[in-house]
């Protein structure tokens, strides 16, 4: 197969199924995975494609996001390592504010034995902590059809009644220049304000955030931990900067 053709089949195999795998790059191509690599980085200068540890994702728009829903069903594996790590740091007694989110849904059969509060923007989160009787606030505000977060001016205000031992924010990209960034300004505000009122931050991130970059800024990376399943190869610019913690899924 010729290299423009093997581009083709690569590029097609992204728009389908969003994320590939090496694996299946180089089955599909019936090339070897060196030759794939340098397909990748090819294309990655030329803005087609990310790479991603394993594969590669489709390049997206700074202000595009997944709902919800097709965010749980992205890289479920490594968000539930994550998450298991993340609710390892609460101890008994802790106020949390548990952002809304894909990775931060995953921490809360973790988080069922403890004592502690929950305050969360998430409504998708609600039902499950609920069920798991954890003491839960829910902060008022605009609701976000897409994500079923609550955002907005009210969202902060109401945010601003209450102090954190520790939060734990869902993220959609970490540089080590851009920061910790989210497609919507209005989310990136309720972020960056849990940040502020909290003792200690933690930024849920797997791989796949790592060195990406979208819309509106939450913080720089100084401001918060970052809990990650990178390889070592992606943190060295990281760990110059703040904190990581690394799990494996």
């Amino acid at each position: 197969m010729l290299t423009p053709e093997r581009h083709q089949v690569i590029l097609s195999l992204l728009q389908d199924r969003k994320t590939v795998k090496m694996k299946e790059l180089v089955e599909a191509t019936n090339a070897s995975e060196s030759t794939i690599r340098r397909d990748l980085s090819f294309l990655e200068e030329k803005k087609k494609l990310r790479r991603v540890h394993g594969g590669a994702s489709i390049k997206s728009a700074a202000s595009e996001e997944l709902s919800l829903q097709e965010k749980k069903t992205v890289h479920l594996n490594e968000k539930q390592a994550i998450a298991k790590y993340a609710a390892s740091l609460v101890r008994e007694g802790d106020s949390i504010f548990l952002d809304a989110g894909s990775t931060t849904y995953e921490m809360i059969p973790f988080l069922a034995p403890k004592n502690i509060l929950v305050v969360t923007n998430g409504l998708s989160h609600l039902e499950t902590l609920t069920s798991y009787d954890i003491d839960t606030y829910v902060i008022g505000g605009r609701i976000k059809r897409k994500t079923r977060a609550v955002i907005g001016a009210h969202a902060v205000q109401s945010l601003k009644h209450y102090r954190f031992d520790k939060s734990f924010l869902g993220i959609n990209g970490v540089h080590p220049k851009e920061g910790f960034t989210t497609p919507d300004p209005e989310e990136a505000v309720v972020k960056n304000t849990a940040l502020q009122l909290s003792g200690e931050t933690f930024i849920l991130a797997d791989a796949s955030k790592l060195n990406e970059v979208t819309f509106a800024k939450v913080a720089d990376i100084k401001d918060a931990v970052i809990i990650s399943d990178a390889p070592d190869d992606l943190l060295p610019s990281f760990k110059e900067l703040t904190e990581v913690k690394v799990v494996t899924s």
